[in-house]
């Protein structure tokens, strides 16, 4: 557990004045996070990228996507308020 004169001396470092009770809250709240800091040092290093950023830096290729001819026309007729082929939405802030 971090001792009650670090957090202190951090308290001091970031300006803060804190209570006796804050001070022991703090140690707390300091040593669990440093105890995960300890747990994430533990884990297996990746030494191998996984299979999803193999390709990573590469430009994929764009494909062109089949495209129904009545979908925008069935789209834009079943909107409740439109403007020759554009749908009207609210304004967006």
């Amino acid at each position: 557990m971090i001792s009650k004169e670090e957090v202190e001396h951090i308290a001091k470092l970031a300006r803060l004045e804190l209570t006796e009770e804050e001070i022991i809250k703090m140690q707390a709240d300091m040593s669990a996070i440093l105890d995960y800091f300890a747990l994430l040092q533990k884990a297996p290093k990746i030494t191998e990228r996984p299979a999803f950023a193999k390709g990573y830096g590469e430009a994929r290729k764009d494909e062109i996507l089949p495209r129904d001819a009545g979908l925008v026309e069935k789209l834009i007729k079943a909107t409740p308020d439109k403007k020759d082929d554009y749908i009207k939405v609210k304004t967006i802030l």
